[in-house]
């Protein structure tokens, strides 16, 4: 899995691609320092390559959202593929985040 994290239009854009399982998601749990020291932003998950998430990843999405909400920011996430939205639905996550 790659993550791809960019500044735009004063917030950021965090693109996901391959699959983010356990050993993935502690990776990206790195990477994602600098969108949790922008918190007071608005963050975009851009899940259009993200093929699988884990629990693990579903974690990380909860981290980056409670961060953002006590942070005043917040986290959009869009172009999530049918079995991924399945997933946000069955876990509630589908109801926690702004999906596009």
């Amino acid at each position: 899995m790659t993550l791809d994290i960019r500044e735009e239009n004063g917030g950021y854009v965090a693109s996901f691609d391959g699959r983010l399982d356990t050993p993935a998601a502690i990776k990206a749990q790195e990477q994602v320092v600098e969108l949790i020291e922008n918190a007071d932003k608005e963050i975009i998950l851009d899940c259009t390559n993200l093929e699988y998430i884990s629990s693990s990843g579903l974690r990380l999405f909860l981290s980056l959202r409670k961060e953002t909400s006590a942070k005043g920011g917040k986290v959009i996430i869009k172009n999530i593929n049918d079995e991924i939205q399945k997933v946000f639905q069955m876990t509630g996550f589908y109801n926690l985040f702004t999906i596009i």
